[in-house]
């Protein structure tokens, strides 16, 4: 068989991992002793496995997560108050398929944005639209969009996206255009995608947090129902700083 134009043929169409994997199959004796189907399959698995990569990557980098976490990693010892199975449950990104809610509190330093973005990162492996925004930074942007008449196009963009992760909900004061904007995103979302916020203000208290009572019955009507809840507890991991027991999860 003439070799070359088959490698040719694949990188036309864009099978670069398939053409890579044949011409190293070339170089292998014993490649030979396996049937045309085994061998057509150890291409194909190359090619997919190298469009799984490229499309992680891709989703990755659009996500922009704070953290380079993995679920693998996370740590359930008993003081934090994780239940494993709960967890677990949250792993299979059935709740973000389904457009549920996830509301991560617990105080400074217990893991919050870690444990996020280790989901956001599983629901990338899955092939999910992820996005990482801190709530302080979003209502900058969003001023500069009213600003520039961009806002409309932006909040679009963010309906679409699987997987929205709210950080530091409740660290900077919200003005009365920030609630309502904040109520246009939370709308365009309820029901049809999944929202992660962390915060350190337990949830009882993000009615006052909010401000304007009217709106924010709107904004927690939208967030709370079908929403799953996950309370961080102990002492913050960042005093781990000598070394010995360094916790596996050690974000804010």
């Amino acid at each position: 068989m003439l070799q070359q134009p088959t490698l040719n043929a694949l990188r036309q169409l864009n099978l670069h991992a398939m053409a890579e994997a044949l011409d190293e199959q070339s170089r292998l004796t014993q490649i030979q002793d396996l049937s045309f189907d085994e061998r057509l399959g150890l291409l194909l698995d190359r090619e997919l496995c190298a469009r799984d990569q490229r499309r992680l990557t891709r989703l990755l980098k659009l996500a922009h997560l704070k953290q380079n976490a993995c679920v693998e990693d996370i740590d359930y010892r008993g003081s934090r108050g994780l239940d494993r199975s709960k967890v677990m449950a949250l792993i299979q990104n059935t709740w973000i398929r389904q457009g549920h809610n996830l509301l991560i509190t617990g105080a400074t330093g217990t893991g919050k944005t870690w444990l996020g973005c280790a989901l956001g990162h599983q629901a990338c492996r899955q092939g999910l639209c992820v996005r990482y925004l801190r709530l302080p930074r979003l209502f900058e942007e969003l001023r500069i969009r009213h600003g520039d008449g961009s806002f409309g196009r932006y909040l679009t963009t963010l309906a679409k996206v699987d997987l929205l992760i709210l950080d530091d909900w409740g660290l900077a004061p919200m003005n009365a255009e920030d609630v309502r904007d904040l109520l246009e995103i939370i709308d365009d979302r309820v029901n049809q995608r999944a929202t992660l916020i962390t915060s350190q203000l337990p949830v009882n208290h993000w009615h006052e947090y909010l401000g304007e009572p009217t709106v924010a019955d709107a904004v927690l009507d939208r967030l709370l129902q079908s929403a799953h809840r996950l309370e961080l507890k102990g002492d913050s991991l960042r005093r781990h700083s000598d070394g010995r027991d360094t916790p596996k999860v050690d974000a804010s």
